[in-house]
């Protein structure tokens, strides 16, 4: 394998490595649920797809042609942790799990909570 590829694949890893770090140290250290969804849905994405895209050129490299597995699972993260994420913040808001005293617009909480179902037109 050439020096070059070499070295992007390992920089590709350490980034990867960095970032997925700091994702499981913010998991561990942010104070409240709404916090600590950050850290796994965008630091831990960034780390895993730092790891992936090392994979894909190692591999791509050793079969000679293109490899879309790593490609497919990275867009398969970036799709899904957000929806993820956006379906435990709702939890935590359904269960009334109460955020930081210091957290901003507290009171739209409520508001969200309590929203109703749009109404679907009548069919006439």
């Amino acid at each position: 394998m050439p020096l070059y590829l070499e070295i992007i694949i390992c920089i590709s890893l350490l980034i990867g490595a960095v970032f997925l770090l700091i994702g499981s140290y913010g998991l561990i250290r942010l104070p409240d649920i709404y916090m600590r969804l950050h850290s796994p849905t965008k630091a831990s994405t960034l780390g895993i797809t730092g790891v992936l895209v090392a994979s894909m050129i190692f591999q791509s490299h050793l079969k000679g042609s293109f490899s879309v597995q790593e490609l497919l699972i990275t867009l398969f993260l970036l799709i899904t942790a957000p929806v993820a994420a956006n379906m435990i913040a709702k939890t935590a808001l359904h269960y009334r799990k109460k955020p930081l005293e210091r957290t901003q617009n507290q009171e739209l909480m409520e508001t969200i909570r309590d929203r109703e179902e749009p109404q679907k037109p009548s069919e006439s």
